[in-house]
């Protein structure tokens, strides 16, 4: 039986959490066998990482990153917002922003087993982050884009908590070489952190969200007393007005609401010398969608005071 190392018991209670003993023990039962031994740990629930893994993530950091003609904007998830907010969690978040950029996994499966700078890949990476930090983290999701001739923009707001990546498109390359392009694909960006588009133009809206406001839309008609003769009227102007708002060329621009998105787009194009256009955009807010924990503090206090206890 090979000697059981000093070094590679502390490599396993990074990788896991676990405590000394138990790794050393894990380690012995399988002759030195670094993954089998993290099995080992795993099934006796003497992992921390493990434990971890089942604990609600819904805070942490969008970020967001052009190099060139690639652009990827990504949320990274843990459990607290002290530790989302830290520079470490931040420089992870950038590395496996970094990872898609470079190795461009089909999805999250195919990006834990990409190989960073460091010889790891990046479930190691995140798992010995776990251990570390004392929180459960997720890669949750990443959008990239692969730009052929357009112009790529990024923008992060709050300090990561809501990330955008856009790309301008135009017939006239040389019109996106412009300083003037650059800085519209950045205004672009804020617009769609601040507007929260979720189409670019009407006919991308999904028929069945257009059925349900169409069926809200004639409820709210008929609700008000209007002669059934003008309803189709005022659910089309319903409809358009809800267009405006969930459809980025529709939206009146962030900078000046009087001017559309589209309607700045063709000012632009004019002085640019060449017709610009929004390719696709990506917008990520931290933890929407997530159910996040609601701690009841009294409770916790009066649960460690022993008040309220049975006996």
């Amino acid at each position: 039986m090979s000697q059981i190392t000093a070094s590679a018991v502390n490599e396993l209670r990074q990788k896991t959490g676990a405590g000394m003993m138990d790794c050393k023990k894990a380690l012995t039962e399988t002759a030195g066998d670094l993954e089998k031994a993290i099995d080992v740990l795993r099934k006796k629930g003497l992992s921390a990482a493990a434990k971890k893994a089942g604990r609600v993530a819904a805070e942490g950091q969008v970020t967001a990153l052009v190099q060139g003609n690639v652009g990827v904007v990504l949320e990274l998830n843990c459990e607290t917002d002290f530790v989302g907010m830290g520079p470490e969690f931040k420089a992870i978040a950038d590395a496996v922003a970094t990872q898609v950029a470079t190795k461009n996994p089909a999805d999250i499966d195919a990006l834990q087993t990409t190989t960073t700078a460091n010889g790891k890949d990046v479930k190691t990476v995140i798992t010995e982050a776990v251990a570390k930090i004392g929180e459960n983290i997720q890669v949750r999701r990443f959008n990239r884009f692969e730009t052929a001739g357009g112009l790529l923009g990024s923008y992060i707001h709050a300090g990561g908590k809501i990330g955008v990546l856009l790309e301008l498109g135009s017939d006239n390359a040389a019109a996106l070489q412009k300083p003037e392009a650059t800085q519209l694909a950045k205004d672009l960006c804020l617009h769609v952190a601040a507007n929260k588009p979720l189409y670019l133009i009407p006919s991308e809206i999904a028929p069945d969200v257009l059925a349900r406001e169409r069926e809200i839309a004639r409820d709210q008609a008929k609700a008000s007393g209007k002669p059934e003769a003008f309803l189709d009227k005022i659910i089309d102007g319903k409809l358009a007005k809800f267009a405006q708002e969930i459809c980025l060329l529709e939206q009146g621009f962030v900078k000046d609401p009087d001017t559309t998105v589209k309607k700045l787009l063709d000012a632009e194009s004019k002085k640019l010398g060449g017709k610009l256009s929004v390719v696709r955009f990506a917008r990520f807010e931290l933890g929407e969608g997530i159910e996040k924990k609601k701690d009841d503090f009294a409770a916790e206090v009066a649960a460690a005071s022993g008040v309220g206890a049975k006996h």
